[in-house]
């Protein structure tokens, strides 16, 4: 089944079967899902669109997340290039946490969620009714 949309996904070669096409746009979805996969990351790719922060500043901001999963989740964005540890020269030592120009590329993403979470929602009450 090919995904049809306005912008049509796989218009790459327009004579591949609908299974060779679903295929071509389902690997690149779930790749895109496998790097903002979790609970956590979407909610720590927002708090440093802010701006820079240390880990404290991170975890402050985010409800409920433990220093164990936090550290985790920066380390794998890390590693996937979406943000970058800088070590301050103070006393004591501490780190910030910073958006690479990366992850930017994350923002109309975010955004079209959040739009289908509006809609989502407002669809559910309005069934609720």
């Amino acid at each position: 089944m090919k995904i049809k949309t306005q912008d049509n996904f796989s218009q790459n070669n327009p004579e591949t079967s609908d299974e060779a096409a679903y295929k071509n746009d389902i690997i690149p979805i779930m790749d895109a899902l496998y790097v903002i996969n979790g609970k956590w990351r979407i909610p720590i790719t927002i708090t440093l669109m802010e701006g820079s922060k240390r880990f404290g500043e991170i975890q402050k901001e985010i409800d409920k997340i433990t220093s164990k999963v936090l550290a985790h989740e920066l380390k794998e964005m890390e590693l996937h290039g979406f943000i970058e540890k800088k070590a301050c020269d103070e006393s004591p030592l501490r780190a910030e946490y910073t958006l690479t120009q990366y992850s930017k590329s994350l923002i109309p993403i975010l955004t079209s969620l959040r739009d289908f979470g509006i809609l989502h929602r407002k669809r559910i009450r309005e069934q609720a009714v």
